[in-house]
């Protein structure tokens, strides 16, 4: 079975964020393709779109390496995702399912659970599983799209300070989903833009590699898992 080239572009780019594939190094299509365990078809397809998304550039006579962005860019991100994220969340007070209501809330009482127990690790996934079907729930695949972007360019280039009061992060994220809920597109972007403005103070900007977590992650060869990867 052919291994489709996005399933491929979300692995590489999970490692380039995670890490495993730090800044400045070059990326072979014939290194990747022994890596992800497929041809080297999609992986060069995988490398368009990854240069397109700013994780990756071709440099001429040079082939493909991964980016290195300076703290301008770095800043602009943050910037970028003060203005999107409440756009997403009016959008989402208009257009969202109640498929997305039930997940948004599923995600705050777990949330609000773990805050209260000292969650750790788990509140860092539920909250990028939170802020995902947010901007799944705008209705709009092109803000969705990139929303999304944003969120892997940051995990990227930023590691982030656990909240001071996670209780009080996960009670915020209540309050959007109410909003988001009523129908109340400019509550709803109210609170989403207080919300990132006050996470926004929790990002430090990455000085190099992840170190000890990339070599550990580069001990083996990974295989293209297409059940278990997200877009």
């Amino acid at each position: 079975m052919r291994i489709p080239a996005h399933s491929v572009c979300t692995a590489i780019r999970d490692d380039i964020v995670a890490g495993v594939h730090a800044r400045g190094t070059r990326l072979t299509e014939e290194l990747l393709a022994r890596r992800y365990g497929v041809s080297r078809v999609p992986v060069r397809e995988a490398l368009r779109t990854l240069e397109s998304e700013g994780f990756v550039v071709t440099r001429r006579h040079a082939g493909a390496w991964v980016a290195e962005p300076g703290e301008q860019e770095a800043a602009d991100l943050l910037q970028m995702r003060v203005l999107l994220e409440p756009l997403g969340a009016a959008r989402a007070a208009q257009r969202r399912t109640e498929a997305h209501l039930k997940v948004l809330r599923g995600l705050v009482r777990l949330g609000q659970e773990r805050a209260r127990r000292g969650g750790g690790e788990d509140l860092r996934s539920l909250d990028g599983w939170f802020h995902e079907t947010l901007a799944q729930a705008c209705g709009s695949p092109a803000l969705t799209s990139v929303l999304t972007q944003l969120r892997h360019k940051i995990a990227w280039m930023y590691t982030v300070e656990a909240p001071a009061g996670p209780v009080e992060c996960w009670n915020e994220h209540g309050a959007i989903v109410d909003a988001v809920a009523r129908g109340d597109g400019e509550r709803a972007r109210a609170a989403t833009a207080a919300h990132v403005e006050r996470a926004t103070g929790a990002h430090r900007l990455r000085t190099g590699s992840t170190g000890e977590r990339a070599a550990e992650v580069r001990k083996s060869q990974h295989s293209v898992n297409t059940a278990s990867r997200r877009n």
